[in-house]
């Protein structure tokens, strides 16, 4: 763990009441199913059972959650509420005049707290994409201005601009930005010091996307939010605002270009999904906190998920049948040795020729992370490689290793090895759930991402501190 130290107390599973047996299964399944995990973390009756990193992940590492960020703003709303600062029927004009577009429709002048939060405002589809066209100074404007073809309250679709909206509306009533609050109210008092945030070019956090966390202070959240808002001998939330956050709000469609998932149609609350058991906050690509109070378990993952229809319903499957047989202190020694020893796998191949190369990139192809024509070079250093790719960006590759750099102030981790006369490299982004493979053939060198980043497939901004991957909008 990192230098905070643990946030929660550890225990065998079968101390806890667990079987060890279940976890293993549960890893066996995603195994089967070709689920990229990069962390897991399984809390049972308030303590810590079984735990994991896939190197190069580590628990020290904040990783990028995406979409659970939504969770943590809906904190963020609570707390301005309790305070007295927000109500529930509180309207966006009202809040953020100053924001308001003329000529806006009277459907958007309706807008409430409680339709951002439950995500009712009347779209048929996620507005983020257009409210920034309209608007790219200000996605409030570029929001209120979008269509909104249906009555307010009556109908769920999945829409960013809502969270960045109230993100906004907090920061306005508390005189707070969004990290400052959230590291006043809810972090520093849970012991949680390294909560990274991605910005826009005003310097605001998204909102819906962009937290940092270590897994553990993941499940630390899960954790706060199965004791009703407790932290130690602090009510941190108000445990009225976590019951109704947690509640079903409104029923829930299947979602676009997924697999039908039960969990994500039992559903949603204020900025949380309702699940067949429990709750969860969800991020792109598997970024996953679950909380089901029914059996004091709280389970987190984080990853590069395919498929989208796998989890939580393997947690169900797996873990469930453990909850009632705790098995034996040899089942937990086997679990425990198996998790010291995840890890993805690393390119395979030779460490030669050993010979420096340069080549173009060949960035043609859509959503390129490496621009067209950059200038690769590849030297040999230290029993490894060093990479350029241009003229700033220096990447240090391991051979049967991982290395790390920060080349532009956030750390890349790579390993590679020659493939013949082809030289193959995994370059991960370790602080988010994805990497890129770089392949140098000859004089060209192509690169491609796991998983494109939903925000730019610009590797360099990925790299870059402050970390600011939407510099051309506000």
């Amino acid at each position: 763990m990192s230098a905070q130290g643990q946030l929660l107390p550890r225990s065998s599973p079968r101390d806890a009441g667990m079987s060890a047996r279940a976890v293993g299964l549960l890893l066996d399944r995603l195994e089967e199913r070709a689920v990229e995990c990069h962390s897991i973390m399984v809390v049972h009756r308030g303590h810590v059972v079984a735990e994991g990193w896939w190197a190069p992940y580590s628990a020290e590492r904040p990783h990028l959650l995406y979409s659970l960020t939504k969770s943590f703003t809906s904190i963020a709303v609570g707390l301005a509420i309790s305070d007295g600062l927000l109500s529930l029927d509180d309207r966006v004009v009202d809040v953020l005049p100053d924001r308001v577009p003329d000529g806006i429709s009277e459907r958007a002048r309706r807008l409430t707290v409680h339709h951002l939060l439950s995500m009712t405002v009347g779209n048929r589809e996620d507005s983020l994409t257009e409210a920034w066209q309209l608007e790219p100074d200000d996605l409030v404007k570029g929001f209120l201005r979008t269509p909104f073809p249906d009555p307010e309250g009556t109908r769920h679709v999945y829409d960013n601009s809502t969270t960045y909206v109230l993100a906004r509306m907090v920061e306005k009533v508390t005189g707070r930005d969004l990290r400052g609050l959230l590291d006043e109210r809810l972090f520093t008092p849970m012991g949680i010091d390294h909560a990274e945030w991605d910005r826009v070019a005003s310097g605001a956090a998204f909102g819906f996307h962009g937290l940092h966390l270590t897994t553990e202070a993941v499940a630390a959240f899960g954790e706060l939010l199965l004791r009703g808002g407790r932290w130690g001998d602090r009510q941190l939330v108000p445990r009225e605002w976590v019951e109704l956050a947690t509640s079903r709000h409104v029923d829930t469609l299947p979602l676009p270009n997924w697999s039908r998932n039960p969990d994500f149609e039992s559903g949603y609350g204020y900025q949380f999904w309702i699940s067949r058991h429990g709750y969860h906050g969800h991020g792109s690509f598997g970024q996953s906190c679950v909380v089901v109070p029914e059996h004091e378990l709280v389970i987190v993952v984080t990853g590069c998920v395919d498929p989208t229809d796998a989890l939580p319903g393997l947690f169900w499957d797996c873990l469930f049948p453990g909850l009632d047989d705790p098995g034996s202190a040899e089942d937990d020694e086997v679990l425990a040795e198996r998790l010291r020893r995840l890890s993805l796998t690393q390119v395979l191949g030779s460490a030669g020729p050993e010979r420096s190369v340069e080549a173009k990139a060949d960035g043609s192809a859509t959503e390129s992370p490496v621009p067209d024509g950059t200038r690769v070079v590849l030297t040999p250093a230290d029993g490894g490689w060093l990479l350029r790719l241009g003229s700033d960006l220096e990447i240090e590759v391991g051979y049967g290793e991982w290395r790390e750099c920060s080349p532009l102030g956030r750390p890349i981790v790579a390993a590679g090895a020659w493939q013949g006369e082809t030289f193959v490299a995994d370059l991960y982004v370790v602080t988010t759930p994805h990497r890129v493979r770089l392949a140098i053939d000859g004089g060209t060198a192509t690169a491609k991402w796991n998983a494109v980043p939903l925000t730019t497939p610009d590797l360099k901004l990925h790299l870059r501190a402050p970390l600011m991957t939407r510099p051309d909008v506000s």
